[in-house]
């Protein structure tokens, strides 16, 4: 969808002059952050599989799903196992969600997550320790998210009004932006009269 409006912006530009905006993507620097995986290793999150962490969970259902279902390493049997950090889920969602005041506050053995990553390869790193260090990190970023959600939940009103006004930017920004167009493409008859008066001035030559 991204690519063909660049691509009708940019044909559009070259006929008419500069007048839309060229969109360009939004996306996070932090790789891991473009798009989790399910909690089972999948690609994607889906409702269906039930692999997923849905902003609104409880604490429960996120310990429930980290704890029960979430992908770590197949090889890493002991804890005294070298582990794999590459293709473990729970790294994936700490490489994408963690940063060093977690582990000051939640697992203080670290500094940061290369020195919890490379104790892990050695071995001596259990998952349950990695697991539980994750809910602690997933409980931090949903817990406002999720306050922030029961408080709009119960003022339904001035959801509507946000909405209401959200609406009425969205109309004032469409009509500034077609007007635009009109402009460029000269069909804005109604707001530039000089266009009717060349096209009379054109019908007279051809008479």
């Amino acid at each position: 969808m991204l690519e063909q409006a660049r691509e009708i912006v940019e044909k559009f530009n070259r006929i008419y002059g500069d007048t839309l905006v060229l969109p360009t993507a939004m996306i996070p620097e932090n790789e891991m952050q473009r798009r989790l995986p399910g909690v089972d290793g999948k690609a994607k999150m889906s409702k269906s599989l039930g692999n997923c962490i849905y902003l609104s969970d409880d604490p429960k259902t996120v310990k429930k799903q980290v704890n029960g279902r979430m992908l770590t390493d197949p090889t890493h049997l002991k804890i005294t196992d070298p582990g794999h950090t590459e293709g473990n889920v729970v790294f994936t969602y700490l490489d994408a969600l963690c940063d060093e005041g977690h582990f000051a506050e939640y697992l203080p053995e670290y500094a940061n997550l290369e020195e919890m990553k490379d104790h892990y390869r050695r071995g001596g790193l259990g998952d349950g320790v990695c697991k539980k260090f994750l809910i602690n990190v997933l409980e931090e970023t949903l817990s406002p998210i999720r306050a922030e959600r029961e408080k709009w939940e119960a003022d339904i009103d001035s959801v509507y009004d946000i909405l209401r006004q959200g609406t009425e930017k969205a109309v004032e920004t469409t009509n500034e932006t077609l007007a635009r167009v009109r402009k460029a493409m000269k069909i804005d008859y109604f707001e530039n009269r000089s266009i009717i008066n060349e096209w009379n001035e054109l019908l007279k030559q051809t008479k």
